[in-house]
Order: structure tokens, then C-alpha cells, then sequence
């Protein structure tokens, strides 16, 4: 039965299309029938085995394919060795190093882009 609307008369027919224009999830799976659909198999045992399959195939899928994944999907050698990627400073000595060496490297490419833009004016 429709709930009565604040107007005091039953949900007539504004209610049932704004009920029916609803769209969302199509929840009919889930009704329990009690017509016969075989001997001996009634329609509400077949819904149940239809929500345990929609229930149970997404959890088979996602456990077959979410455990053991290491030995299944790796590629042997893919990451490089910690030995042959650089090292992070983490002492005080060891950053001014780092940066030295930075600012040493800049100011080769800073010579060499200007040994490079003044031959370039040479030929011209």
C-alpha cells in the first residue's frame, strides 16, 4: 500500500511515476516466487542460487586473480639492483658533497653552452 501524500489522499498516479521513473538497480533477482519452474524446483531456490553465483563469482574472480601475485605476474629483473641506482645523503657531510658536485656539473654546461654559442657567432 502507498503512503498518503501531506495532501491526505493515497499516492495515486504523480506517485507511481515518480516510482517508476526511478531508475537504479534492477532488484527483481531478488524477489522470492513460488510459481513451479521444474518438478521439484521452485523459483525462490533458483533466485537463491542466482544471488550466492552474483554474490560469489566477483569474490572467486577477485581472489583467483588478487592472491599469489609475485610469483605469477613478475618479471624477474625488472627493478634494477640497489647496488647500481644512486644513493640518497643523509649526513650533513655527504649533502654538501652532493651539492658541490651538482654546482661542478652546472658550471661545465654552463662553459660549454658558451664555448658552443661563441663559435656559433665565429661563423656566422
Amino acid at each position: 500500500m502507498l503512503p498518503r501524500l501531506a495532501t491526505g489522499r493515497k499516492g495515486g498516479g504523480v506517485f507511481k511515476k515518480i516510482l517508476s521513473g526511478l531508475s537504479g538497480a534492477n532488484l527483481e533477482i531478488f524477489k522470492v516466487r513460488t510459481s513451479v519452474l521444474e518438478p521439484g524446483l521452485y523459483c525462490s531456490e533458483l533466485t537463491y542460487y542466482q544471488f550466492g553465483m552474483y554474490i560469489m563469482f566477483p569474490i572467486g574472480w577477485m581472489y583467483y586473480f588478487g592472491t599469489n601475485l609475485e610469483s605469477r605476474f613478475s618479471v624477474p629483473d625488472f627493478w634494477p639492483a640497489p647496488e647500481s641506482t644512486h644513493k640518497i645523503p643523509h649526513e650533513r657531510e655527504e649533502l654538501l658533497a652532493e651539492l658541490e658536485r651538482l654546482k661542478n656539473q652546472r658550471l661545465q654546461r654552463r662553459a660549454r653552452r658558451l664555448e658552443l654559442e661563441a663559435q656559433a657567432k665565429e661563423d656566422k
